[in-house]
Parts: C-alpha cells; sequence; structure tokens
C-alpha cells in the first residue's frame, strides 16, 4: 500500500508549562520528527573539569555535579551521577566549603580521587544566586527575550550545546576556567511514535482553553502545554499530530512486511472510547485501534510484538460493522470529532478524535479496509429464516444476493422475512 505522507513539522515556541501543582512558567517546545522537548532555561557553569558542578557554601548548599563529560574518567567509572552533591574529597570534608575552595581541593586531589557523594533528590537550585541590586543581565538576541532567570531557575541534567547565550555578571562565582552559561536545557523528552495528545480533561468532554498534553507511549507526560492563543494551540496540536501520523505510517509500512497480504495494516492510532457503563469514574478511556487484514483490534496499549495482536480486547469483523461519521446534531456530550463503530450484534461503539485530519483519516482507513476485504472474500453466506424455513442468503459482491432452501439448495424468489 503507497503511503504519500505530508512534510515532517519542525517547530519550535514559547509556551506555558503547568506541571503538578506548580504554578505555571516558561518553557520553550521544540518539535522534531520523531520528538517533542520540552526545555526549561537555565544558567550553568563550564569548566574544563572532567565533570561541571554548581552550589557551594556560598548558596548554601554542598557543591553540585551538573555534568559529566564524555569519555572522562569520572564517566567512565559509572560511580558519578548529574545530581550528586560532593561531600568529601579523599576523606576531607568539603559539604561547607565554597565552590571555588572543592575545585581546588579536586585539582590538588591527585591521580587517584576518592570522592563521597550523595543525591539531592530535589537539589535546591544552585543556579539561585544572590544578584546584586544594580546587577540586570540582559538575554542576547537569541534568548527568549524574558528576564534573567537566575532568580527562579533551578538543576537541570540535560542542555543543547547548539542553544547557548554567554551572560556575565559581577555577583557570580569567579575561577579560572569557569564560565557560566545561559542555555536552554531539556526538562522532558517525549516520543512520538505511538504517543496521544489531547485538549480534555482527561476522562471527561471538558476541553482545556488553549491548553493540551501529550502522553508518550509508556506513560509519560509532557505535562499541561498553555499556548498563548488559539490559533496557536490549534498550530501546535496539528505539527504535533502530522509528525506522529507520519511516524504510525512508517511504522506500519515496516510491521506489514512481516505479514502476508491479507493481514497487512491498514491503519492504527489513539482514539478516546466512550464508556457505555453511566456509573464509570470516567466518560473516556484511551483506547488504540488497529484496521489489519479483515478485522478490527480494540486494544489498551500499542502491539508490539506478533503475540500482542493475539491479546487485543475486542476485536470485530470489518465486513460485519459499519462506521459512521457523526455530525455535530449526532454528538452525545461537548467532544466534537466523533465517530461510531456498530457491530453485527448491535453493539455501538463511540470514539472521539482530537481533529478534522484525524476524524478524517479514519474514515478513509475505514473505507479502504472495507474495499480491501470486499474485493478479498468476494462472497459470503449467512443461514436466515424464511416464512419458517431455514434459509441460506449468499451476498455475492459480482453478481449481487441469492436466497436458497438451507435443504434443497432450490434458489428462492420470496421476500425475505
Amino acid at each position: 500500500m503507497d503511503f504519500r505522507t505530508a512534510c515532517e513539522e519542525t517547530k519550535t515556541g514559547i509556551c506555558l508549562l503547568q506541571d503538578g501543582n506548580q504554578e505555571p512558567f516558561k518553557v520553550r517546545l521544540h518539535l522534531a520528527k520523531d520528538i517533542l522537548m520540552i526545555q526549561e532555561q537555565d544558567v550553568i557553569c563550564v569548566s574544563g573539569e572532567p565533570f561541571y558542578s554548581g552550589g557551594g557554601a556560598e548558596h548554601n548548599i554542598p557543591v553540585v555535579i551538573s555534568k559529566i563529560s564524555k569519555e572522562q574518567r569520572a564517566e567512565l567509572s559509572g560511580l558519578l551521577f548529574i545530581g550528586d552533591a560532593i561531600l568529601q574529597i579523599n576523606g576531607i570534608n568539603v559539604r561547607k566549603c565554597r565552590h571555588e575552595e572543592v575545585v581546588q581541593v579536586l585539582r590538588n586531589a591527585g591521580e587517584e580521587v576518592t570522592l563521597t557523594v550523595s543525591f539531592l533528590k530535589r537539589a535546591p537550585a544552585f543556579l539561585k544566586l544572590p544578584l546584586n541590586e544594580d546587577c540586570a543581565c540582559a538575554p542576547s538576541d537569541q534568548s527568549s527575550g524574558t528576564s534573567s532567570p537566575l532568580c527562579d531557575s533551578g538543576l537541570h541534567l540535560n542542555y543543547h550545546p547548539n542553544n547557548t547565550d554567554t551572560l556575565s555578571c559581577s555577583s557570580w562565582p569567579t575561577s579560572p576556567g569557569l564560565r557560566w552559561e545561559k542555555r536552554w536545557c531539556d526538562l522532558r523528552l517525549i516520543p512520538l511514535l505511538h504517543s496521544r495528545f489531547s485538549q480534555y480533561v482527561p476522562g471527561t468532554d471538558l476541553s482545556r482553553q488553549n491548553a493540551f498534553q501529550v502522553i508518550a507511549v509508556d506513560g509519560v507526560c509532557s505535562g499541561i502545554i498553555q499556548c498563548l492563543s488559539a490559533e496557536d494551540c490549534i498550530d501546535w496540536l496539528q505539527a504535533i499530530a502530522t509528525n506522529i501520523s507520519n511516524l504510525t505510517k512508517h511504522n506500519i509500512k515496516k510491521i506489514n512486511r512481516n505479514f502476508p497480504v491479507n493481514q497487512q495494516i491498514v491503519y492504527m492510532g489513539w482514539c478516546e472510547a466512550r464508556e457505555q457503563d453511566p456509573l464509570q469514574d470516567r466518560a473516556y478511556s484511551p483506547t488504540f485501534l488497529a484496521l489489519r487484514g479483515s478485522c478490527l483490534y480494540k486494544f489498551l496499549a500499542p502491539p508490539v510484538t506478533t503475540w500482542d495482536w493475539t491479546r487485543a480486547e475486542k476485536t470485530f469483523s470489518v465486513y460485519e460493522i459499519m462506521c459512521k461519521i457523526l455530525k455535530d446534531s449526532d454528538l452525545l456530550d461537548q467532544r466534537k470529532h466523533c465517530f461510531t463503530v456498530q457491530s453485527e450484534s448491535g453493539e455501538d461503539l463511540y470514539f472521539s478524535v482530537e481533529l478534522d485530519s484525524d476524524l478524517a483519516q479514519w474514515e478513509r482507513a475505514f473505507q479502504t479496509a472495507t474495499f480491501l476485504e470486499v474485493e478479498r472474500i468476494q462472497c459470503k453466506t449467512y443461514a436466515c429464516v424464511l416464512e419458517s424455513h431455514l434459509m441460506g442468503l449468499t451476498i455475492d459482491f459480482s453478481t449481487g444476493f441469492i436466497c436458497f432452501d438451507g435443504a434443497t439448495k432450490v434458489m428462492c424468489s420470496s421476500q425475505l422475512q
């Protein structure tokens, strides 16, 4: 099957992030082909040491390791981690030493260095530096245009070296070989393959205003991303949806190499299923749907292995279900972009997606899957009753309908009951 995909979206912009009970704070979103990066602006110490550190007695905390240089002994030992507070160096207690003093002790420690460290679960931000009242650190043209983040920045573990702005401030600790830089540091990385996003409060039909969240397949959540306007929010959602869709289609092509022609995946992705039990705490639950071969599969999570395909929550024959795209007048609540799937047993499944493009994609997928299955089976015979007699009904997609006596196989032209 030929998948022609749109170009991958690359997008960068400033938003607000609300994470748990914290107050919203400014972040930078960077959307790449297969990942969404959420970055926070911070100031870190850069030096030529095997590992970089910050803090010290002048900031009321021990010196904390903020970066470990690649291929140096500190990294190769596998014993030091970013966020470790240095308590002793070769038995010397440096817990209350100034940063420059700790650096000097390290330089004089010789070839064999024994460190006693303790990981700070929530390290006080060693970059909360005591600025002078007359100190104003203006950001460069490449920065977000906000005031200096020194007063509210925290300790972050990763950063992107392509986005650096060197700042100078008389109140920062000074030492030969040390340099302080403002950078956009990775706060959270969300892989896009099989991820899902939503504007709705989880489990409800209540839409957040100009806000959404992205949830990775492993459950890692972006937090609530608040955009500056409705247009900006839609732009982000469309861009994220495009990249997720492209990754999904590329993944389908790879998986289909392992399946015979009559078991190919047509499309798969996340929807929100409306619960039929009104007593449920959640009106909607995330559901992963897949149209493959002759079946519609309903999963709790994306299938990864061949064995996973045998463990679907529900399976329906494509030629025995009907997909209906709902008009606004048919919607059951405030969620837009909904469709139903009616099964042979009369069970109606109600699904919600986020965007018009998602809805159109599912409509095309159901049409394609139905056409391919009809083309494959050509005809299907069902048992039925005509005037209290057991009959057979054959639906031939080339010649039409044929009704015959179940015992004699004689064709009948009477009206079906």
